[in-house]
């Protein structure tokens, strides 16, 4: 399955890129070789055929600018340039820097020339109408195959990203395998896991209790809910090389792999830090009110894949066996629907919104003590908690550390060749245009749920990557406010859900899993889950 997405994301990437240029070559779109009548202001006058350069102004009504290049623009341009005069009049160039406020036009063809500020063309004085004033045409560097060099850049910029990702997770990775190598060897991951054995046993039926996997998977999950990420990648990694020492067929996911990984993409968090702090940073007046919703959102994404996952894992059904399949499993489909009924009940009657309103009392002075608690002394007991216990049960703590460390520096070191293959496909669809081409496509879709049109890319973005969607998260905000509904919306996305496709490159890469069964397909149906789920709780209370 992995095998078919990673071709997909590349070639609907290049291919959407390559139709786009020839669309705009066609239709000439940057008006290549065509004059561009502009007014030049010289502050300290102008005089023909002198080889200087000139600081000027260059001026550009909105209506011929709109009608030159058939773009709407409702203001009138106004930039600062420099002309150099040549003895040749021919060769006589203008330069000047494009910056976000300029036309986006005017923006792509600046990064279609390597530097994303500068425009250069060639000038003709038409006229001197005073000393200062000259009316003028300007025929700017020809632009072509902007699409696919942006594949290009894209390319090498997230080759470069994922190997960068990669370095900056051995210390991280070696210090907490070190820390669990510790805890492991003291017994206390197995103390863990035995409290937790009831839950557990459910969901990983096929792993046994006392497993070291479990305590790993226990961990992860833990860190995740925290929102300890840098320490919830470690234990995951940990927990799939563990899971894999159970695998009967190597290079085949486990229905304990698929369950573990479809908890993880499903992003249950209990304090979404990042997006809290995003909000704070733009003026939020309450930049913790999200945390109820995307405690919400979050959970029905993580009921929804881990139910996915335990059905997915049950096909396929031989023939005629699927009534046995009904009967034998008969009680969970109860208690599945019967949960799937109390929450619909709950969210529907004015107990469920009056308890779905109380979710979000928490005040920006309360939300910043609980983040502060967090970020303060997490990471620091839990590692005093597991060296400490060490200690005490006189494990050779250093011995342990460092021979767990050691397993960290591997582990890191191997996830390097998937990630890049991940990571540079996703650059290549998201840079190509493929994913405003399939937004586009859904837009009836999404028309009809509900969903805003400007919060349609976080949505899209958020399982393939994750700085691309906090890039947009950002942005949203800063254009709609971070307390307006569509703020809101796109802040309880980010905050209770997870990068799908980059947790199934890193941690099957880490095992060499290349045939992933029903995992990608429980993942997704966790996101869209999650998107629906955020969409309704966001548009009960604050819609």
């Amino acid at each position: 399955m992995l095998n078919y997405v990673w071709l997909a994301l590349l070639f609907l990437g290049i291919g959407t890129a390559i139709t786009t240029d020839i669309i705009d070559q066609s239709q000439n779109k940057f008006q290549n070789g065509n004059p561009l009548i502009v007014t030049l202001e010289f502050p300290g006058g102008f005089q023909k055929n002198q080889e200087k350069s000139y600081h000027t102004i260059l001026r550009i009504k909105a209506a011929d600018f709109s009608n030159f290049y058939k773009e709407n623009i409702y203001q009138d341009i106004s930039i600062p340039a420099i002309v150099t005069q040549h003895s040749n009049a021919a060769k006589d160039v203008i330069n000047f820097k494009i910056s976000s406020t300029d036309p986006k036009i005017w923006q792509e063809m600046a990064s279609a020339s390597g530097n994303n500020e500068d425009l250069n063309g060639k000038i003709k004085i038409d006229s001197l109408l005073s000393p200062s004033i000259a009316k003028a045409h300007i025929v700017l560097e020809n632009v072509s195959f902007l699409k696919l060099k942006d594949v290009t850049s894209a390319a090498l910029d997230y080759a470069g990203s994922a190997v960068s990702i990669s370095l900056g997770l051995i210390g991280v990775m070696a210090l907490w395998l070190g820390v669990m190598k510790v805890a492991e060897d003291a017994g206390l991951i197995s103390i863990i896991a035995r409290w937790l054995k009831p839950v557990t046993k459910k969901l990983f039926p096929d792993v046994p209790p006392e497993h070291p996997a479990m305590g790993s998977m226990i961990m992860n999950i833990s860190a995740n809910m925290l929102g300890l990420g840098n320490a919830a990648t470690p234990f995951g990694l940990k927990a799939m090389e563990e899971l894999n020492e159970l695998n009967p067929e190597k290079g085949v996911a486990t229905n304990a792999m698929c369950t573990f990984l479809a908890i993880n993409t499903a992003g249950m968090t209990l304090i979404p830090a990042t997006a809290i702090a995003i909000r704070a940073a733009s003026g939020s007046s309450e930049p913790a009110i999200i945390i109820g919703t995307s405690i919400f959102a979050s959970f029905c994404a993580t009921i929804a894949g881990v139910t996915a996952a335990k059905i997915l894992e049950k096909f396929p059904i031989k023939k005629n066996e699927f009534t046995f399949w009904v009967k034998s499993n008969l009680k969970n489909i109860s208690a599945i629907v019967g949960l799937i009924l109390l929450i619909l009940i709950i969210i529907f009657s004015g107990i469920g919104k009056d308890i779905l309103q109380r979710l979000s009392f928490f005040s920006p002075g309360v939300a910043r003590n609980i983040l502060q608690i967090f970020s303060t002394l997490a990471i620091p007991l839990l590692i005093i908690l597991f060296i400490g216990y060490g200690a005490i049960k006189k494990v050779r703590v250093y011995e342990k550390f460092v021979e767990g460390a050691k397993e960290g520096f591997t582990i890191a070191v191997k996830i390097i060749p998937y990630l890049v293959a991940m990571l540079v496909a996703i650059g290549i669809f998201r840079a190509g245009g493929a994913m405003q081409w399939l937004i586009n496509i859904l837009h009836p879709v999404t028309d009809l749920i509900g969903l805003p049109a400007e919060a349609v890319p976080m949505a899209f973005m958020r399982p393939l990557s994750g700085s691309g969607s906090l890039g947009i998260m950002a942005e949203i905000i800063s254009v709609h406010g971070p307390d307006s509904f569509i703020g809101i919306l796109v802040s309880t996305l980010y905050g209770s859900s997870e990068t799908t496709f980059y947790v199934l490159a890193v941690y099957f890469g880490a095992v060499n899993i290349k045939r992933i069964r029903h995992a990608l397909s429980a993942g997704l149906i966790a996101d869209i889950v999650g998107v629906l789920a955020a969409l309704f709780i966001v548009r009960l209370l604050f819609g």
